[in-house]
């Protein structure tokens, strides 16, 4: 079959389904359509692309090899379409001058005072805009060209944006500060193979791959139980069901009485940060920014 009739909300459709992990989750949270409704229109869009996407499995849907490198293609595709439609609407607002910074959630407390020091040195009369989001969300944005220049992950299905390593973390292991592990002061990877794992990569698709690769490495098998969409998720999972979760060090900045970390022992896995922006971005603020990047590394490692 050809594609020629694959429509835009079929994309957005698989895309919810894809994301939330069940049809029902996606038509009653993010669609507000019916059930039945929703696994027809996935139905056409199979038919159309003219392999299956998905299998429906007893507890929600897994995506297919094909699914997987579909789902990539249409995230970019819907990105896409909204660039347009806001440099349409964005070439009819007469312009003001505001820089738009972004942060992955909890990164603000290293990278934001020298940022705003950088910024208020080259031009005080800007507005800055800060703006803290997942890591996908951040490189949507960026793509769409809400964002000037974003602190997060090298996401995969981009286009355009180029980025600038700016660190490389360690991942290490929270759990409830009175678990038996809490007294080691590293954790054998082994030893997590019994307890409970809380999945902190639901919206973190660069942190899931570092996590599955690490698995691999070491020839373990967690126990995933629950997922979290965010750290503060993933703490209260932690804090409530005894469990633990896999994440960058810089969570320690934002841990609760409840929730220590502890490193993990022999070559922990880690995860890089790094500067976004738009290739096709002539900010010449933005280019005044990222010729001080030296300087601002320099600053926070001190």
């Amino acid at each position: 079959m050809g594609n020629d009739s694959v429509e835009l909300r079929h994309l957005r459709y698989f895309v919810a389904v894809a994301e939330e992990g069940s049809l029902t989750g996606a038509a009653e949270k993010r669609l507000h359509t019916a059930q039945p409704s929703l696994s027809r229109q996935i139905r056409e869009l199979e038919m159309e692309v003219g392999v299956p996407l998905l299998e429906r499995r007893a507890r929600g849907i897994v995506l297919t090899r094909a699914g997987r490198v579909f789902l990539d293609h249409a995230r970019l595709a819907l990105l896409q379409v909204d660039a347009a439609c806001e440099a349409a609407r964005l070439a009819e607002q007469p312009s003001k001058v505001v820089f738009t910074v972004g942060f992955l959630i909890g990164q603000e407390v290293t990278w934001l005072p020298e940022t705003l020091r950088i910024l208020r040195e080259e031009t005080p009369d800007t507005e800055v805009v800060i703006v803290s989001q997942s890591s996908p969300e951040l490189a949507s944005a960026l793509m769409r060209d809400k964002m000037d220049v974003a602190f997060l992950r090298r996401e995969k299905a981009t286009s355009g944006i180029n980025f600038k390593p700016l660190a490389r973390e360690p991942l290490v292991v929270l759990i409830p500060a009175g678990h038996r592990l809490a007294r080691s002061r590293t954790i054998r990877p082994q030893e997590l193979e019994r307890e409970v794992y809380i999945n902190p990569a639901r919206m973190a698709p660069v942190l899931k791959g570092v996590i599955d690769d690490y698995v691999q490495r070491v020839c373990i098998k967690l126990k995933t139980e629950y997922d979290a969409e965010n750290l503060s998720a993933a703490m209260s999972l932690v804090a409530s069901t005894g469990g633990f979760t896999l994440f960058p060090q810089y969570a320690q900045n934002m841990l609760t009485r409840s929730v220590v970390a502890r490193p993990l022992s022999g070559e922990p896995p880690t995860i890089e940060l790094v500067m976004g922006y738009s290739s096709a971005n002539a900010s010449p603020l933005l280019q005044r920014f990222l010729a001080r990047t030296e300087e601002l590394l320099a600053c926070v490692s001190r």
